[in-house]
C-alpha cells in the first residue's frame, strides 16, 4: 500500500467515523477506517445492514477489535489476525464491539477494507465509499429522508446488494434484480444518479461508471458542477 498526503480523507456522523482511501496496487480500491467509539456512542449501537458483494472483500483490524457477522456467526478480528477474506455472495456485516468488549479500554477502532480487482465496471471502489458514507451521514446528521432508490441506485452501481430475509425464495437473485431493475432502470429514469459531484473526490472515473448504462449516462457530466 501507498499512503500519501493527496490521500482522500471522508469524515461523517461528526467526526465518529473517517476513511482514509489509500492505493494498493493489487485492489480495486483499499480503505482504512477510524471508529471514534466515543463520539459514535449513539450511531453504533445500531448494527449497518446485511448485505453482500458480487467480488471478494477482505477486512483487516488494524487496531481494537472489530466484529465481523458472516454465515450466521460472529467473528471477532483483532490487530494481528491478519486480512479476512469475505468471498463474493457471502451475507455479511461489520461493526465495532462496544467499548465493554474492547481490550484496554480502547475507544477507537481502526480497519482496513479492500476489494479484489475484476473486469467488472460496476466493483467496489473508491467511489462508492465516498458516496455511501456522506449519504449516510446526509440522512443520519442532516435528518434527510431515507430513498430506497437512491439506495439501490449507489448499492447496484458496485456490485453491492441488501441481504433479503432468509425465507425470501432466491433471495440473492431477487435483491439483484431489484438493484438492477429499481436502481438503475427506473431509478436512472427518475433522475436518480448513483454517484453525487458534490460527495465524489474521483469524478471521472464516477462518470467512466455512469457512462456504461444507457439509463445513468446523462448524468455522467465531466463538466458538471456541484450538484
Amino acid at each position: 500500500m501507498v499512503f500519501s498526503d493527496s490521500d482522500t480523507r471522508v469524515e461523517v456522523l461528526k467526526n465518529a467515523v473517517s476513511g482514509r482511501l489509500i492505493h494498493h496496487p493489487e485492489r480495486s480500491f483499499a480503505l482504512e477506517v477510524t471508529l471514534d467509539l466515543v463520539k459514535g456512542a449513539h450511531f453504533f449501537c445500531h448494527k449497518p445492514p446485511m448485505h453482500f458483494h458480487v467480488q471478494e472483500e477482505y477486512i483487516e483490524s488494524i487496531q481494537g477489535r472489530l466484529a465481523l457477522e458472516i454465515d450466521g456467526r460472529e467473528v471477532v478480528l483483532t490487530p494481528g489476525d491478519g486480512p479476512y477474506s469475505i468471498k463474493p455472495y457471502k451475507d455479511h456485516r461489520s461493526y465495532p464491539l462496544s467499548l465493554d468488549r474492547q481490550e484496554y479500554d480502547n475507544t477507537l477502532v481502526k480497519f482496513l477494507l479492500s476489494g479484489e480487482k475484476t473486469d467488472s465496471v460496476f466493483e467496489l471502489s473508491p467511489v462508492f465509499f465516498e458516496n455511501w458514507y456522506r449519504y449516510q451521514d446526509d440522512v443520519v446528521v442532516n435528518g434527510a429522508k431515507i430513498d430506497l432508490i437512491q439506495l439501490f441506485s449507489t448499492f447496484d452501481a458496485c456490485g453491492t446488494y441488501i441481504s433479503l430475509p432468509w425465507w425470501v425464495p432466491f433471495g440473492q437473485t431477487v435483491s439483484r434484480t431489484m438493484g438492477l431493475v429499481v436502481g438503475r432502470w427506473v431509478g436512472g429514469l427518475l433522475g436518480y444518479q448513483p454517484f453525487h459531484r458534490r460527495w465524489t473526490t474521483d469524478w471521472a472515473l464516477a462518470c467512466q461508471k455512469m457512462e456504461t448504462s444507457f439509463f445513468q449516462r446523462r448524468f455522467a457530466d465531466r463538466s458538471k458542477k456541484l450538484d
